[in-house]
């Protein structure tokens, strides 16, 4: 479990092949910032670019991890499957300020940037959501881009999904990934986790792919 809260960007800084054809997953090394993976452990869950992962190597001395992550999770998440920066979150402790909103870090769907423009001192974002995750987007309702929890600002339909807006503070583009967004760029989109169970509860569910 996550709160949205970016806690480091990281870089994946090398991929290796876990197999000879596109059903085997990848290794990727990720370089944290200095003295991040103090407390961290074998086995620890951390969140890259909101997909949680499990860490199955940990040099502290270089301040290098190792994640596994399969071919399904690659073909449903985006910005790790090369090299580059991404954002960083450990898993919550249960004594932690639930800064952001719960996340689980298991992404929904794949958004893409439509606008990315400076508006006064913060800057606004557009994305398109896939139609499957228009009706848990809501005016105020929380969503989670590339791991960072946000606030939707506006909510508008289109015939094959959503376009999205939210208000990014300078604060935000500095400590996390997002400041280097353009349009077109695809990010990892997870709802809200009390949209998905009253969704549930009140007959539906996430249509199949």
């Amino acid at each position: 479990m996550f709160t949205g809260i970016i806690t480091g960007v990281g870089r994946i800084v090398e991929t290796q092949s876990l197999g000879a054809d596109a059903t085997h997953g990848r290794r990727l090394t990720i370089q944290a910032p200095a003295g991040y993976l103090g407390d961290a452990q074998l086995g620890d869950s951390i969140a890259l670019n909101g997909a949680c992962m499990t860490v199955t190597a940990l040099d502290r001395a270089t301040d290098r991890f190792t994640i596994d992550i399969s071919a399904e999770s690659l073909a449903r998440t985006a910005g790790l499957a090369d090299t580059g920066a991404v954002n960083l979150e450990k898993a919550l402790r249960a004594n932690d300020r639930l800064g952001g909103h719960l996340v689980s870090g298991h992404v929904d769907g794949i958004g893409r940037v439509a606008r990315f423009q400076p508006v006064g001192e913060s800057w606004e974002l557009r994305i398109v959501a896939p139609a499957e995750l228009a009706r848990f987007l809501a005016y105020k309702g929380s969503i989670t881009v590339n791991g960072v929890s946000l606030t939707v600002n506006r909510v508008d339909d289109l015939r094959d999904g959503c376009e999205f807006s939210i208000n990014l503070i300078p604060h935000t583009l500095e400590h996390t990934t997002l400041g280097t967004l353009k349009e077109g760029t695809r990010v990892n989109l997870e709802i809200d986790l009390i949209a998905r169970y009253v969704e549930r509860m009140l007959g539906g569910a996430l249509p199949r792919p």
